[in-house]
This record gives structure tokens, C-alpha cells and sequence, in this order.
């Protein structure tokens, strides 16, 4: 993780307009972060120091379990809020999220300025929407991911998750992630391999043919 200051905190301060977010000034408490690939913005269990606003890369949402196993529970994609629950005081305490790139965050320090976030009633009309609009998200695509095969689930995911053409989640977590078995997990990546999709390259696949996965993962649109 390194913290970025002086003309290269003005740029993304300025080319991501934070600013609009917020009707007081918020520049004076914000701090840009960029982090690395595999790096933690977030250690589950932790009490979070800010208020992340992911702009550029993605990033894993994980969650542990009382018997040790860990869960993926979901990619996360610019724009979005990062412990913005905790701030709201409804979790004291957060869950694990990993990047899954190189990632560049606007960091907002919570303790400086907690009550004023708390009263500004532009901040919290655009946190609502926020939130509304990733609890649909949510439902809408968990119902549709019901209602087709694996291929096309895992056409999304693979888009999603690469980085540079490349892919290389574990199958262990993607077959829970799913809750489809290891074997159906295999046959499927077989199965889009054998379509000149992609292509496996040790331990990882490189997408050979991006239009026709994104074919298969619109079709859950």
C-alpha cells in the first residue's frame, strides 16, 4: 500500500470530483491510497480507519465461518463505497476485502470527520441511493443466476474477475462461490476452452475470444 501525496492526490481528487458528494468541504480529510495487487484495503475483524471510495481496479469481498472455511462473496468494481456500513454504526466490525488488481482508493478518515458525515444530508440522500442500488443489484442478479446454466454465470465471472486477459481464481472458491460441484466447475471452463473462448495456461486460462464470453454473459442481463 502506498499513500499518494501532493499533485498526484489533487489528480484523482479531482478526476474522480469526490467533491460532489459531499456539501462541506471534504478535501481536507481525504488521503489516496493505492494499493496492490493481493493486497488487503480492509482485514476482516478490523474496525475500519476509513471510508474507501474505490475508484480505479477491483477487489474481493470475503467472509469467514465459524468451522475456519472462508467464503467469496462478491467482486467489487469502481465506483463504490468501502465500509460505509461501519460507518453507519450497523457493523462494528468489517469483513475481509482483498484486491484483486492494483487498485486506487479515496480514503475519507472517519474519526476526523464522523459527525460531520453523519449531518450532511448530501452525502447521506447519495449513501441511500447507494445502497439501495447495490441491494437491488444484488437480488436482481441472484435471481437471474438461478435461472441459467453455469456457462453463462461463469462467462461473467471470468470477464469480471480477469486481469489483462488473464483469470486465476482458485476452483476450490469459485465452485462454492456457485455452489456447483469441482467436476461441474471443470467441465464448464472444459467446455469453453473446446469453443476457443479460452485458453488454459498453467495455472490459469487467457480469454482467447472476449465478444463471444461477453455473448454468454449477457445473456443474464
Amino acid at each position: 500500500m502506498n499513500l499518494l501525496k501532493g499533485l498526484e492526490k489533487a489528480y484523482y481528487i479531482e478526476k474522480y470530483t469526490i467533491q460532489s458528494l459531499f456539501s462541506f468541504d471534504i478535501s481536507p480529510f481525504v488521503q489516496v491510497f493505492q494499493f496492490e495487487k493481493g493486497d488487503f484495503i480492509i482485514q476482516e475483524g478490523s474496525a475500519p480507519e476509513y471510508l474507501f471510495y474505490m475508484v480505479e481496479g477491483k477487489a474481493k469481498l470475503y467472509v469467514s465461518h465459524k468451522n475456519g472455511k472462508v467464503s467469496l462473496i462478491n467482486f467489487l468494481i469502481p465506483p463504490i463505497f468501502m465500509g460505509e456500513i461501519e460507518l453507519l454504526n450497523e457493523e462494528k466490525y468489517s469483513k475481509s476485502i482483498q484486491t484483486s488488481s492494483k487498485c486506487i482508493c479515496l480514503g475519507i478518515a472517519i474519526e476526523k470527520c464522523k459527525e460531520k458525515l453523519l449531518a450532511d444530508a448530501h452525502f447521506l440522500k447519495y449513501l441511500c441511493i447507494f445502497l439501495s442500488n447495490k441491494s437491488t443489484a444484488h437480488s436482481t442478479k441472484y435471481t437471474k443466476h438461478q435461472a441459467y446454466p453455469l456457462e453463462n454465470k461463469l462467462a461473467e465471472f471470468i470477464l469480471l474477475s480477469s486481469h489483462e486477459d488473464i483469470y486465476r481464481e482458485k476452483h476450490t472458491e469459485i465452485s462454492d462461490y456457485f455452489g456447483v460441484s469441482y467436476r461441474h466447475l471443470l467441465h464448464t471452463f472444459a467446455q469453453l476452452s473446446e469453443a476457443g473462448m479460452i485458453e488454459k495456461i498453467k495455472m490459469s486460462y487467457k480469454i482467447l475470444d472476449r465478444e463471444k464470453l461477453q455473448a454468454l454473459a449477457d445473456e443474464i442481463k
